[in-house]
């Protein structure tokens, strides 16, 4: 998957700008799935092409409803699903500074969403990052970053790059850089769009965790291609279906995914997790949260 890199660019209820295609994310740290390949950047929000008026009709509409994952609470609890799935962790705060090569093929993986050195992602947010502080230890990697996209090589990074990672992750400037990332270009995006489709907190999270493991690109193994695939099996709420059943369609679809790609074969964060959630009847995401991953435990009570 590629991540473009954005900082401070507006956002909409519907995105504009999406440059990221299929693939997926960053590995737990103690678990077998894989991060995401390299493919053809594709426009993928179907209603990019909304024209302003119809945004701010839609921004308005979401604006009206409730405010789901996007309340301040609800938000922290997507953090920690998210980190018990990418790191094996609640702690998302120290996630930051995490960067390893986990084999995958994508080079370097690191920080709270899992750029990756092999896919692009990693370089755009390098590159904006240090272009507004030239001092950041990151600033003379970029050229090796460069030149290693698309690839697992690490030439040019070893020695030193991991330290230069590691030391960043100390700015806060640097964490709240990952931070926006996470939040404009995963976060709300997917939750927006949940929201049309009349998703309680639940599949809300469902939608940003599948845009941030399979990137937010139209072709069937990217989010808008898993939602396409869940659509056709199932009305979404705002077309008057049953949320559950659309929502068992979704992890369907996005299991299928999953299992497609070589490197994805645990299907943790759906199975003993969001299912889990699903199963009983929790589209609210109510507290407490009990939930299996990777064979791991893990509870969030407030």
């Amino acid at each position: 998957m590629t991540r473009v890199v954005l900082f401070g660019a507006p956002i909409a209820i519907v995105v504009s700008v999406l440059f990221n295609s299929g693939g997926d994310s960053t590995p737990p740290r103690s678990s077998p799935t894989a991060k995401r390949s390299v493919t053809t950047p594709a426009q993928a929000d179907p209603f990019a092409a909304a024209d302003d008026e119809e945004q701010r009709t839609l921004n308005a509409r979401v604006a009206a409803m409730p405010p789901g994952l996007e309340d301040p609470k609800m938000r922290e609890v997507a953090w920690k699903l998210l980190a018990s799935a990418e790191g094996s962790t609640l702690d998302w705060r120290s996630q930051y500074g995490t960067i390893e090569d986990t084999g995958d093929g994508t080079g370097y993986n690191a920080g709270i969403i899992g750029f990756c050195s092999g896919t692009h992602d990693m370089l755009a947010f390098v590159e904006s990052f240090t272009a507004d502080h030239p001092d950041s230890p990151l600033a003379p990697f970029v050229p090796a970053l460069r030149k290693v996209d698309g690839s697992a090589s690490h030439e040019g990074l070893d020695p030193g790059f991991t330290a230069a990672w590691k030391k960043s992750a100390e700015d806060p400037d640097f964490r709240a850089a990952q931070d926006l990332v996470r939040l404009e270009q995963y976060f709300e995006p997917a939750v927006h769009l949940a929201k049309l489709d009349g998703l309680g907190a639940l599949g809300q999270y469902m939608y940003f965790d599948a845009m941030v493991l399979q990137g937010p690109g139209s072709e069937a193994d990217s989010f808008y291609g898993i939602r396409k695939a869940a659509v056709a099996e199932a009305d979404t709420v705002a077309e008057g279906g049953d949320e559950s059943v659309y929502l068992d369609a979704f992890l369907d679809a996005a299991r299928a995914v999953m299992k497609s790609k070589r490197n994805q074969q645990d299907t943790s964060r759906l199975d003993t997790a969001q299912r889990v959630f699903l199963e009983d009847g929790n589209l609210a995401l109510e507290l407490p949260l009990t939930w299996t991953m990777y064979g791991e435990t893990f509870t969030v009570t407030s």
